[in-house]
């Protein structure tokens, strides 16, 4: 019995140390927040203290990035390494889009899974689900997130303003009542039913441009759902859902190494505040939300806090793209803006080709590791796969993970430079190389009427210097044409590498 003792004790302390020495990862990810919605970036009209918590304690960047300026491909390059526009069918997805990204390639969890995590996903996941074809809402949907690296699952298939608006819980619909089975379509209304459209009296909040289809819990969405009433979400709640299950991932996997994705849906559309957050801001719904998001982060690092965790866990607050006013419904966004700039000191924001499409707020905390402060170096969240197999000492083959470039140094604030050159995505590609932004000429839009937002396309190529211009209101291409030269061949060979 003593012997018996001594090796569960011995096995203890050496699982003990092994989990001192790995640290646990929480990346929190914001929806749609500009780099000018947090106030340790600047915000004047509304104030983040939680993630001012997290920035006083950790290293803030000033030149950090999304892979590109809308959701989908964002979360895509986030957890694959690669660069979405080399992957076709990664834009912006309905509903009931298959899986895009192909069970048994590498991801950041299955990589952190084979490192001997736990790991979880909570909120928006927006990278489809089920076979080609998509997913049967009825039934076990797969595959999923946990058939490429995540173990526990709790999401929004997509996002709040798009159907099905119901949680799917690991492979099932969570709540779903088997007689009131779930049809979703994004081509054909189901007859009988209300839409936006047709019965805006129903509603609470009102569609400025689309989103007037299937209508639940007085709002209109994008696409066409019937049944499932009893899985509905209530969108009031949605924030409080996703902290609570986010809470419960950490409290069930403290003993262990884990890794928890937690996918905020705030600041997306439609924003619909819990009642205590109401009139919190100046800003309406989208300020409110904001703050909303704000006491989700601080509910993560009190419970880190509470289990003693805080300081063997990294935390990254970081956003998939960069802001959106106007982005489908009136709820005063607009109207109470005021002299509050989402984007901060850049121009454009989502869907822009301008450094207000990509440029977000990016905060990295790891006590005793991490020197809090701030750092310029360019990074990008395509680069977690690589540099978090480099922490962890993972074999990670270029194949594996193909547009991902070991930048620990500059995450962990031990070197001030990262990347020399960044893809930033929007309707096309641009190039970061350095201090100078390309960006190609084009017949796209040069305003997306619906958001205004400028989207920094023109009939001309662009050249810009951000570090004497941060706003991009300076084109140098024709003062610059043998750098104009350098670049445009440059993106012209970072598209056709074979990776």
């Amino acid at each position: 019995m003593d012997k018996r003792i001594a090796f569960a004790a011995l096995l203890l302390a050496v699982a003990t140390t092994v989990s001192a020495q790995t640290p646990n990862i929480v990346l929190i990810y914001a929806d749609d927040l500009g780099v000018g919605d947090v106030s340790a970036y600047g915000a004047k009209a509304l104030d983040t203290p939680n993630i001012d918590r997290l920035a006083r304690a950790g290293l803030r960047f000033t030149d950090a990035h999304s892979s590109a300026a809308t959701c989908t491909p964002s979360r895509y390059s986030l957890l694959t390494g690669e660069y979405a526009f080399r992957k076709p069918g990664t834009g912006v997805l309905p509903g009931d889009a298959a899986l895009v990204i192909e069970p048994g390639r590498t991801t950041l969890a299955s990589m952190l899974r084979g490192a001997g995590y736990v790991t979880g996903v909570v909120g928006k996941w927006h990278l489809g689900l089920g076979p080609k074809g998509g997913p049967t809402w009825n039934g076990d949907i797969t595959p999923g997130p946990l058939d490429i690296g995540f173990d526990e699952a709790f999401i929004m298939a997509a996002t709040g303003d798009r159907v099905p608006t119901v949680y799917v819980e690991n492979r099932r619909v969570a709540g779903l009542d088997p007689a009131d089975p779930i049809a979703v379509s994004y081509v054909e209304p189901f007859p009988s039913l209300p839409t936006g459209k047709s019965n805006p009296e129903l509603l609470k909040v009102v569609p400025s441009h689309g989103h007037d289809q299937t209508i639940v819990n007085g709002i209109s969405r994008i696409g066409y759902m019937k049944g499932g009433t009893a899985a509905l979400w209530k969108d009031e709640d949605m924030a409080d859902v996703f902290t609570t299950k986010a809470l419960a991932f950490i409290e069930r996997q403290r003993s262990r190494p884990f890794f928890l994705y937690f996918a905020l849906h705030d600041p997306h559309v439609p924003r619909v505040p819990h009642p205590r957050f109401v009139g919190k801001t100046s800003l309406g719904p989208r300020g409110d939300v904001i703050v909303e998001a704000d006491w989700s982060v601080g509910q993560i690092l009190d419970a880190l806090d509470r289990l003693k965790l805080a300081d063997n866990t990294i935390v990254i607050f970081t956003s998939d793209n960069g802001a959106v006013v106007d982005d489908g419904y009136k709820d005063d966004a607009v109207a109470k803006l005021g002299s509050h700039t989402p984007s901060g000191p850049f121009r454009g924001g989502k869907y822009s080709h301008f450094e207000g499409g990509t440029r977000v707020p990016f905060i990295l905390r790891w006590p005793g590791r991490v020197k809090p402060g701030t750092s310029d170096a360019l990074v990008c969240q395509v680069d977690f796969l690589a540099s978090f197999a480099a922490l962890l000492k993972q074999p990670l083959a270029g194949a594996r993970a193909p547009d991902s470039i070991d930048t620990l140094a500059a995450f962990l604030g031990t070197s001030r430079t990262a990347r020399t050159e960044l893809i930033e995505q929007a309707g096309g590609q641009a190039l970061r190389s350095g201090q100078w932004k390309y960006i190609e000429a084009s017949k796209r839009p040069k305003r997306n009427e619906q958001t205004n937002t400028e989207l920094g396309n023109d009939t001309v190529p662009q050249l810009y210097d951000l570090s004497s211009d941060p706003g991009e209101r300076q084109n140098l291409a024709e003062r610059h044409p043998e750098k104009l030269k350098e670049l445009h061949g440059r993106l012209q060979a970072i598209r056709a590498e074979q990776r």
